[in-house]
C-alpha cells in the first residue's frame, strides 16, 4: 500500500475513533435553550391562564408573555459532540451540570423546590398586582412547614393559621419564634390555631372561621444550641377579596411572577396596558412589587423574539447580560418594580419609545 494512502487511511480511522469517542464519552455539562412562551392574557391548553371571579374584569388585547428556558434533564448526560455543538450554537448555552443540578439535592427534591417557587411566585404576583391597584389584601401567619420527627409532627400541619402562642396574639411570623424561645427545652407551649381545612373553607365561603383549637406541645432543644423549638417554620399567607386562579402546568421556578402580576393588573383595569402590542418579559416579584433577577435571560429574549415580541421587560440586574446579545428587533426595557413595568407599558401603548428606560451593556 502506498505511503500516502496508508497515511490517509490512518487519519480517517483516527477521525472515526475520535468521533466515536465524542459520541460515547459523557461530559459533566447540561444545556439551556429557549423554552415555550405563553401569553398571560390568553389561553393555554384550552383554558384561560388567568381566571378571575368575584370582581369585574375588562377585555384585553395584545400580549404579556411569560418566558421560559428549556434544560436537559437531571439524569441526561451530554456527550462531547453535543457539548461542542452547544458551545458553537448561538441560541444555546452549555453550563456545568452542577449549576442546574447540585450534587446535594435529588431530582425529586429539585422538582419539589421549583414547584414551590412557582406556587409562591403566583401568590406574590396576586399580592403585588392588587397592591398596585390599591385593592386591600389580608395577611395571616400560618405553619409553612413541619420538621419530620419534631414535637409538631402530627400535631400542627402546613396551612394551619396561628392565632396565638401562649395566649399572645401573633401579628407576624417572627412573633412565633420569639414566643417559643422564651421557653426552656422540655417545657410546654400552647398554640391557638385555625386548622388548615377550616381556614381554606372559610376563605372560599367568604366567612369567618368557625373552628379554633388549642394544641399544646413539649419543646425540644435545637441541635446547634440550647434554644427551645417545636419544629415548625412560620410563614405568611394572604387572603384575597375575590378569586384569582393561575392555570399553567409544566412550569417551575419563580421567574414568571412579574408577567403574571401585569396580566392580573391588565384584566382588572379598564383599557389595555399594551395597546395591542406584543410585550414579553421575565422577573421574580415579591409581595411589595419588587422585581428580581432570573437565570437564562439570554435564552428568554431569543424565545420571545422568535414568537414575535417587540418589547421585553427585563429585570434591572439582568439588563447588562441581556443587552450583550440582544436579538434584532427586540427592545429591552429595564424594570425594577411593578410600577416601573406599568409605567413602561403606558409609554409602549402611547408609542413613546424614546421615553423608555432601556437596557445597556454598561
Amino acid at each position: 500500500m502506498p505511503r500516502r494512502t496508508a497515511t490517509m487511511l490512518a487519519s480517517l480511522l483516527m477521525l472515526i475513533a475520535l468521533l466515536c469517542a465524542g459520541v460515547l464519552i459523557p461530559v459533566p455539562y447540561a444545556e439551556m435553550s429557549p423554552g415555550p412562551t405563553v401569553n398571560t392574557l390568553g389561553e393555554h391548553d384550552g383554558e384561560p391562564v388567568l381566571q378571575i371571579s368575584g370582581h369585574r374584569t375588562y377585555p384585553t388585547t395584545g400580549n404579556l408573555n411569560m418566558t421560559t428556558v428549556r434544560v436537559t434533564g437531571s439524569r441526561y448526560r451530554m456527550n462531547l459532540v453535543e457539548a461542542v455543538y452547544g458551545w458553537i450554537a448561538h441560541d444555546n448555552l452549555v453550563v456545568p451540570h452542577s449549576t442546574l443540578y447540585p450534587d446535594d439535592k435529588t431530582p425529586d427534591e429539585l422538582n419539589q423546590e421549583t414547584a414551590e417557587e412557582f406556587s409562591q411566585s403566583q401568590e406574590s404576583a396576586k399580592v403585588a398586582a392588587l397592591k398596585q391597584l390599591g385593592i386591600p389584601v389580608g395577611t395571616r401567619t400560618v405553619v409553612a412547614s413541619v420538621v419530620k420527627n419534631s414535637p409538631a409532627e402530627g400535631q400542627l400541619h402546613a396551612g394551619d393559621v396561628i392565632k396565638a402562642v401562649d395566649g399572645t396574639e401573633i401579628k407576624q411570623p417572627g412573633d412565633v419564634a420569639k414566643l417559643v424561645t422564651k421557653h426552656q427545652p422540655g417545657q410546654k407551649v400552647t398554640f391557638r390555631i385555625v386548622p388548615a381545612k377550616e381556614a381554606a373553607a372559610a376563605e372560599k365561603e367568604k366567612r369567618q372561621p368557625a373552628v379554633e383549637q388549642d394544641v399544646t406541645l413539649t419543646t425540644t432543644k435545637a441541635s446547634d444550641d440550647k434554644r427551645a423549638l417545636v419544629g415548625i417554620q412560620a410563614g405568611t399567607d394572604h387572603t384575597f377579596p375575590f378569586t384569582i386562579n393561575i392555570k399553567l402546568a409544566d412550569v417551575g421556578g419563580p421567574s414568571a411572577g412579574l408577567m403574571f402580576a401585569l396580566g392580573i393588573v391588565d384584566k382588572l383595569t379598564p383599557g389595555d396596558l399594551t395597546g395591542g402590542k406584543f410585550v414579553a418579559g421575565t422577573g421574580t416579584i415579591d409581595d411589595d412589587g419588587k422585581v428580581g433577577p432570573i437565570g437564562g435571560v439570554e435564552m428568554k429574549t431569543v424565545g420571545a423574539r422568535s414568537k414575535g415580541a417587540r418589547y421585553f421587560l427585563t429585570p434591572k440586574d439582568n439588563c447588562a447580560a441581556a443587552a450583550k446579545d440582544k436579538p434584532s428587533g427586540l427592545t429591552l426595557v429595564k424594570v425594577d418594580t411593578i410600577g416601573d413595568a406599568v409605567g413602561a407599558l403606558e409609554k409602549i401603548r402611547k408609542g413613546d419609545s424614546a421615553g423608555l428606560p432601556l437596557c445597556t451593556t454598561g
